[in-house]
Formats: structure tokens, C-alpha cells, sequence
């Protein structure tokens, strides 16, 4: 299946192509300001989600607030990785040099993506992530990193969600880099900054 997006081809060819993965309600234009300051020079792919909750466009469906429908998470994670495969081809660019720039329930598909597919991507920088699954068995995450922003006071994102993702991708060998801020659920420039200055130490 297809997925509404755009592709705007970068500068800097040897820079990770940032696939941007908007909120509940987003589209896939709204975090195109955040590659601009994460990485100028990268090509960039951003993805609107398929699933319509309320007339909102999301990566899969949830039970309730917090509640995933692991199922319909399943079948999604695996129409991304394969659109990502896809788009690799139609575009030219490197599959396995793609970093992932996730918000809230995008950064949980970016994070299932970690849990369910070996060398989904090289790095992701989630905000505002919660588990996508428990009980699964991660595969080694060695040379992947990640960036997780979380908010101490984020109602739909306990500070423990934030600290169990952590452990459960460092487990896997992931290099996790976590930043903690005095805010709820929303995305403040700050930690995108703190992510940019993370992309840059880590990627260029």
C-alpha cells in the first residue's frame, strides 16, 4: 500500500536521509522545520499515516489513550518498512542510512520500526515515545542510535514509559541518549535543538 508523502532531495548525499513521522492529527508537512534545523543538508522523506482516527491522521490505530492496538501496530510497522524499501528504490537513496525524526505517535511507529526490523534504520530521534510492544525479544541494536526527549510532567507519556523504552533499546545494545524537560506533551524548540546538536555529534 501507498503512503501519502514528500521527498525533497538534499544537499549533501552522504548526509542520513531524515524520515519524519508526524504526531496524531499531523500531516506530512508539519515537521519539515525540524529536519531543516536537525540536518539542512539531508535529503528528506516525510510520511503521513494511513490510519484515520476521528478525521486525524495517525500510523495505527489505539484501544484507548495510551492503549495500542498491537495488531493494527503489527501490519503498520510492516507497511512503513516496506515503503521505505520502496522508496529507497523510486528515489535512490541509501536504505540503510536513514534516520528517523518521530513525535509522539510517530515516534512510536519509529520506535516499533527499532523493535521489529533488524536495520530498519540507522538512527531516530523520538519525542515524546511511549513501549510500542512488550514481551519482544529485540534484535541487536549496536550500531544504532537514539534520542529520546521526554517531557517530566507529559501526561499522556509517564516518566517511566520514557525510562523503560531506554532500558528495553539499550538492552538491545542501541546507544540511547535521553534529555528531560520541565513540560507536558508538547514539542518545544529546546529539544529539538538538544536533538540537533546530537544529530550533529553523532552524524556529520
Amino acid at each position: 500500500m501507498t503512503m501519502k508523502h514528500i521527498y525533497q532531495q538534499g544537499s549533501n548525499p552522504n548526509a542520513p536521509v531524515l524520515l519524519l513521522l508526524h504526531g496524531t492529527g499531523g500531516t506530512e508537512t508539519d515537521l519539515l522545520p525540524l529536519a531543516e534545523m536537525v540536518s539542512p543538508g539531508s535529503s528528506v522523506l516525510s510520511v503521513r499515516g494511513n490510519v484515520l482516527e476521528n478525521g486525524m491522521p495517525r500510523f495505527f490505530r489505539r484501544l484507548a489513550e495510551g492503549v495500542f492496538d498491537e495488531e493494527d501496530l503489527v501490519f503498520r510497522t510492516k507497511e512503513l518498512q516496506e515503503f521505505l524499501d520502496a522508496a529507497s528504490k523510486e528515489y535512490g537513496f541509501n536504505r540503510s542510512n536513514v534516520v528517523a525524526i518521530g513525535y509522539s505517535n510517530g515516534a512510536n511507529i519509529a520506535a516499533s520500526l527499532l523493535f521489529h526490523y533488524k536495520n530498519a534504520l540507522k538512527g531516530a530521534i523520538l519525542h515524546h515515545p511511549m513501549v510500542p510492544r512488550r514481551g519482544l525479544e529485540l534484535s541487536s541494536l549496536s550500531q544504532v542510535q537514539v534520542f529520546i526527549a521526554a517531557g517530566k510532567n507529559d501526561p499522556i507519556c509517564p516518566a517511566r514509559e520514557t525510562e523503560e523504552l531506554a532500558e528495553l533499546l539499550q538492552s538491545a545494545h542501541a546507544d540511547v541518549s535521553v534529555i528531560w524537560e520541565n513540560f507536558g506533551h508538547q514539542l518545544t524548540r529546546s529539544e529539538v535543538e538538544a536533538a540537533a546538536s546530537w544529530f550533529q555529534k553523532n552524524f556529520s
